[in-house]
């Protein structure tokens, strides 16, 4: 801990009930976890949705957290894109943290990947300076992003700050991050689709038929993306 840490922000009657931290949600983490919102704003955190690049919650200029419940930990494992994802977090915000909600023990019911996997990656990823916090419930993981936008923003006196993704390296990593954007695509769907079509606009053109041609996609997925394509714009 640092010298200007201090247990007084938590200590009931010491906290002055104008200041408030301000906590900015992601807009699809939003949709995803409405709870974890309406908690939020209970506690009297100023809540800002917007379409973050990187992170679902934005505590502070340094500091972002990454909300996956143990299920999707899981399949982001068997996807192979998770250390991608956070490393990238890591890059934008020096100091991460990747909040588990759920119960834990559930890792030893799945079957498709082994529980050892599970805690190498958790190993992983604290080693390499991405701390993980265990939560069993929406609840608790409204406590802890409130505790800890305290703790930056009041306590340390951090500003909100939103980071944008670092530039491009090359013409592909351009091409990559437009094509896995669109709705449940991601980075290894999108590395599938123009591996298959090439380039972007003969993807965009030939939508209609990535259900077949792209192993791992289906029609549900394809009609998201045509609905994001075709939908008029209403800025």
């Amino acid at each position: 801990m640092s010298g200007t840490e201090t247990l007084v922000p938590y200590l009931k009657g010491k906290e002055k009930k104008e200041e408030q931290p301000t906590i900015i949600v992601d807009s699809r983490e939003a949709s995803a976890s409405p709870k974890i919102v309406k908690g939020l704003r209970e506690t009297g955190a100023n809540v800002r949705v917007e379409l973050l690049q990187k992170g679902d919650y934005v505590l502070s200029d340094v500091c972002a957290v990454e909300r996956k419940t143990v299920k999707d930990f899981v399949y982001t494992l068997t996807r192979r894109y998770l250390f991608e994802q956070l490393f990238t977090l890591k890059e934008i915000y020096p100091k991460p943290i990747v909040l588990l909600e759920g119960y834990l023990p559930v890792i030893y019911k799945f079957t498709r990947i082994q529980p050892a996997a599970v805690w190498g990656a958790m190993f992983a990823l604290a080693k390499n300076g991405i701390p993980m916090v265990h939560t069993t419930s929406y609840k608790e993981t409204v406590d802890f992003l409130y505790t800890a936008a305290r703790q930056e923003q009041l306590v340390e006196k951090r500003r909100v700050v939103v980071h944008p993704v670092k530039k491009f390296t090359s013409l592909a990593d351009a091409q990559l991050f437009f094509v896995a954007s669109l709705p449940q695509i991601g980075r290894e769907k999108a590395l599938a689709i123009l591996k298959c079509y090439q380039t972007p606009m003969n993807a965009m053109l030939n939508v209609d038929t990535w259900a077949k041609h792209v192993h791992g996609l289906g029609p549900k997925t394809v009609q998201k993306v045509k609905k994001v394509l075709y939908t008029v714009f209403e800025g």
